[in-house]
């Protein structure tokens, strides 16, 4: 027995919370910057969010930067038990700027200088095509490249998974970063089927999160009858890939910066609550941390 049904998988991209390099305009890519205290209160409020709206995930994916690690372990710890597996992967990184990383952005160049004479005084002006890139750093096309990876090593084997185990709630979440899931979902409708209504992707605020339909297109063995333990080669399949929705973030609604620059500063795991010094901290669970 087969399906005409169109098979989808859930896809939820998130963008990490705030991290202290946000808060400077520096080129911040692979530059580890760990989230500032209100980014932190950014990633739990989302994870809150997630839990009272009954968004339960299958599988986490993360970036390997603390900026991303910070934010899904926050959505992890509200998530219900058993708790979904969270897997880290250096491919969801954010672009790496090479040499430029920790440097003054700078928006125009010198025009009486080379690129060249520009870097030598540690200045990083703003790439102007696809294909250019700071020294020992990644352009935009080498960008695409990662994100095809990503469609090959980890959204296909998901879609195969849940085929297989004839799995409608599959739901996938990954946190990553704002370029590269920007340039992730480039790639996905370069590889849809047919075109679908729906909302143009338009970036996303810290903790921001995009949620995407992928799947194949025609009949889909149901799980009663594939036995077989061969998963069906994706590659170079056209997928069906719907934006249903964009840059949510009424989580953040709820919450605001701590003043006197306490916002702003890195967040210490470590480092207690005035609740937990004063001993009155909430036993709740969504307050553990």
């Amino acid at each position: 027995m087969t399906s005409s049904t169109p098979f989808t998988v859930s896809y939820t991209f998130i963008r990490h919370g705030e991290s202290t390099d946000n808060l400077k305009s520096v080129w911040a890519g692979w530059k580890d910057a760990p989230l500032s205290n209100h980014g932190m209160k950014q990633a739990r409020s989302l994870g809150r969010w997630f839990a009272t709206n009954n968004t339960h995930f299958t599988t986490i994916y993360s970036s390997t930067l603390q900026r991303a690690v910070m934010t899904a372990d926050a959505i992890l710890e509200h998530q219900v038990d058993p708790k979904p597996p969270l897997i880290k992967s250096i491919s969801l990184r954010e672009q790496h700027f090479g040499q430029a990383e920790g440097h003054l952005y700078r928006q125009t160049r010198d025009p009486n200088l080379t690129l060249e004479e520009h870097y030598s005084r540690g200045i990083f002006p703003h790439l102007r095509s696809r294909s250019e890139s700071f020294p020992g750093g990644e352009s935009k096309d080498d960008l695409a490249k990662r994100a095809e990876d990503v469609i090959r090593d980890i959204i296909l084997p998901s879609i195969v998974e849940a085929m297989k185990e004839g799995r409608t709630d599959y739901h996938v979440a990954i946190v990553s970063h704002g370029l590269f899931i920007k340039e992730l979902i480039d790639r996905l409708l370069k590889r849809r089927a047919g075109v679908f209504p729906e909302i143009k992707y338009q970036g996303l605020r810290n903790t921001g999160w995009t949620r995407i339909l992928i799947g194949i297109d025609g009949n889909v063995p149901s799980s009663s009858k594939n036995t077989s333990k061969a998963a069906p080669d994706l590659s170079s399949s056209p997928l069906l890939v719907r934006i249903t929705q964009v840059n949510r973030h009424e989580h953040l609604d709820s919450i605001s910066r701590q003043k006197g620059g306490i916002g702003s500063a890195a967040h210490d795991p470590k480092q207690k609550g005035i609740r937990d010094f004063f001993g009155g901290a909430s036993t709740r669970p969504q307050n553990r941390r």
